[in-house]
């Protein structure tokens, strides 16, 4: 019995689309800029097709608004789980990686040479996220075995849980790039999992606010 999970990462905010973008983690809780609202309609378009029969969400604003466009074909609400919210980045939270560098280096190479162990100074790092997270859609996969589920989420949470699937030494989950609505698609028959789509965006390709 086929379950396939859509895991998508939130669309735009204006931390996102900063120049450099900005580290936003749970401090702040920003709604989409006008350009996120427009990749979250895209993707509702894309997904219209697809049997989604429940979403799970992030409580946080940015994956609320964007669960609550894409699912709106489906007339299903999703439904938010503290343990699907973004990490905690500390006080790195609205900086951006360059001022991270220049202003806390020491923890900036620690963080940058093994995240599992060494997380956002004042927050967590990705070992405590992926108990929480991973755990809870591992939970949400077992409980609608069989069916197409639609998690919306965040970078950090998204490429732990899709790191481990690819094999990937959690130290390394930064390796895995996801865009703003890039969508991944899991699938589980029987007692193997697998990543059979990694960040589809071709359906953002030209969208304008």
């Amino acid at each position: 019995m086929r379950t396939t999970l859509y895991l998508l990462r939130h669309a735009a905010t204006d931390a996102n689309l900063a120049t450099p973008p900005r580290l936003q983690g749970r401090k702040h809780n920003p709604p989409l800029a006008r350009l996120g609202v427009r990749q979250a309609e895209v993707t509702r378009d894309l997904l219209a097709v697809r049997p989604i029969d429940i979403c799970y969400c992030s409580p946080l604003l940015r994956a609320v608004q964007t669960a609550a466009i894409v699912c709106a074909p489906h007339a299903i609400a999703p439904r938010p789980i503290p343990a699907l919210t973004e990490c905690d980045v500390g006080r790195w939270e609205g900086m951006d990686w360059q001022e991270v560098k220049f202003f806390d280096a020491e923890a900036y190479r620690n963080f940058m040479h093994d995240p599992a162990t060494h997380g956002y100074p004042g927050g967590e790092n990705f070992r405590q996220v992926q108990r929480r997270a991973s755990a809870a859609i591992e939970e949400i996969l077992g409980e609608y075995e069989g069916q197409s589920v639609l998690i919306v989420s965040h970078h950090v949470v998204n490429r732990i849980y899709l790191s481990d699937l690819l094999g990937l030494p959690l130290e390394q989950a930064r390796q895995v790039s996801l865009d703003n609505c890039g969508i991944s698609v899991v699938t589980r028959d029987g007692d193997k999992t697998s990543v059979s789509t990694l960040n589809a965006a071709f359906h953002l390709q030209g969208v304008a606010a």
